[in-house]
């Protein structure tokens, strides 16, 4: 496999400025990517530490699996995310395209426009809001801490169906995650840079205290949670939880070309990455499973919500610091997984009016105007809507790497990929739309939502990401050789 980067030409970035690209278009050439290993090894830290992962731990606990072992299959799961960002980023960082054009080369230049939109904007919007509401309610129980007569400003007073407090909360939430947005990724590495000292030292400390609240790592590892299921055989838990990991990273994961484009080189994506994800999974898998099942043996419940157990402290100061750095990690996730990649496909979609800043500014907009609290209030339809949109991501992801790997061989002809849409195009080969690639991606997404209606194949729709990732990577190049170039 040919593995050096692709050195990109001013004349060659001029004439594609004369297409019609914009600067967040177009391939970043050598000279002004910005990453190198210890960026990507701090950019996933907040990403992993998050009030949703800790939670997830909490479900984990109850498919019947020891402690250790839970610990074990984080630890497959990172190794897995891992080999899933680095090669699916490989494209971003040998060419410096961005996920647009990485979509692009897979679907063609009409065939891209839907999984970019399902991915770039409807799901990074949506969530971009739900999460900033998410860790607003984290703000106002930080602030509540602080100054109790706040949370009763403007008394039972709703606007827009929230209370002032709330609004107030969310507001200064969002103007943070907006900020961040706009400073893209020069801003994020030095927000991560900062705040991955502090994962370091905010969770070892919980976890220590966990250790000794619990009378020590034994009683934690020979903890036996109530009511976990034991009907299900180990070997598939580990699959479920793999699935489950890889599930949280299917957006991100999709579009991880829109972060290796700023790679001083693949070798340097790659490792840092991949040191990123062990390390920080390695920390995430010990401090996860110590923090709640201690915390649970302190205060004699089972509590799985970590929130509620840092809420319990007697320490108001290490309940600040602590609830500090959980809206750290909540303001980095949405940063990565939400506002860039938004912006990057707003971009895309109409290049000629919408450069990177205004669409970090038009999706936070959106953001805002769903109201996002309304949307909580009716948690079975958004999550439904939302967790579509993922098993979507699977299917897209499989149909990536097969074409890139196996039918590009990791050759891009970025003259091709960036052509002019006012020319003849009809023999380009990114031109119009990529059926193999459709029809791949829409089949692996039936056969792996297939479970919810045919209870026989819910086995299948327990790992969905793995079953339609495998469906769509094998049939898209059994398609090829149906459909042809």
């Amino acid at each position: 496999m040919e593995n050096q980067d692709y050195q990109i030409t001013e004349e060659e970035l001029q004439s594609f400025r004369e297409r019609g690209y914009n600067e967040a278009l177009l391939p970043k050439p050598l000279s002004k990517r910005i990453m190198g290993k210890s960026n990507y090894f701090t950019l996933w830290m907040g990403s992993v530490h998050n009030i949703p992962n800790y939670t997830a731990v909490g479900g984990f606990l109850f498919l019947g699996l020891s402690p250790i072992n839970i610990m074990l299959a984080l630890m497959l799961s990172a190794t897995a995310v891992a080999l899933f960002m680095t090669l699916n980023g490989r494209a971003g960082s040998k060419y410096g395209i961005p996920f647009a054009l990485h979509l692009r080369s897979t679907y063609g230049d009409m065939g891209a426009k839907l999984p970019g939109f399902l991915r770039g904007c409807v799901a990074a919007i949506a969530w971009f809001g739900l999460q900033n509401y998410t860790g607003s309610l984290a703000l106002l129980i930080l602030i509540g801490k602080i100054w109790p007569q706040f949370l009763t400003l403007g008394g039972n007073t709703m606007i827009l169906g929230i209370s002032m407090p709330g609004l107030i909360a969310f507001t200064i939430f969002w103007v943070v995650n907006v900020l961040i947005g706009f400073g893209g990724g020069e801003i994020l590495n030095k927000f991560t840079a900062i705040l991955s000292p502090l994962i370091y030292i905010v969770f070892g400390g919980m976890a220590i205290w966990a250790i000794s609240a619990a009378g020590g790592l034994g009683a934690i590892l020979s903890y036996d949670v109530a009511g976990a299921v034991h009907n299900i055989s180990p070997v598939f838990v580990y699959f479920m939880i793999i699935n489950s990991v890889l599930a949280v990273w299917a957006a991100p994961g999709a579009s991880v070309a829109d972060f290796t484009q700023n790679a001083k080189s693949t070798k340097d994506q790659t490792i840092g990455q991949t040191a990123s994800f062990l390390v920080g999974y390695g920390i995430f898998a010990f401090s996860s499973v110590v923090i709640l099942i201690g915390g649970s043996i302190r205060y004699g419940i089972q509590e799985w919500n970590i929130l509620n157990i840092v809420d319990r402290w007697d320490n108001s100061f290490a309940i600040v610091v602590a609830m500090l750095v959980f809206l750290l990690t909540t303001v980095s996730t949405n940063a990565t997984g939400n506002i860039i990649p938004a912006a990057y496909q707003l971009s895309a979609l109409f290049p000629k009016r919408i450069d990177y800043k205004k669409g970090v500014l038009l999706a936070s907009v959106i953001s805002f105007m769903i109201m996002p609290w309304k949307l909580m209030e009716n948690a079975n339809s958004i999550f439904i809507f939302l967790n579509t949109i993922g098993a979507v991501l699977g299917p897209v992801a499989g149909t990536m790497i097969a074409h890139y790997y196996f039918v590009e061989h990791q050759t891009i002809d970025l003259d091709q990929l960036y052509m002019d849409q006012q020319a003849d195009n009809r023999h380009n080969i990114y031109k119009g739309l990529n059926k193999p690639a459709y029809v791949a991606t829409v089949l692996a997404l039936v056969i792996c939502l297939s479970g919810n209606f045919i209870p026989a194949l819910k086995v299948i729709s327990d790992i969905s990401w793995i079953s339609g990732f495998i469906s769509a990577f094998g049939a898209y190049l059994l398609l090829r050789n149906f459909f042809g170039k």
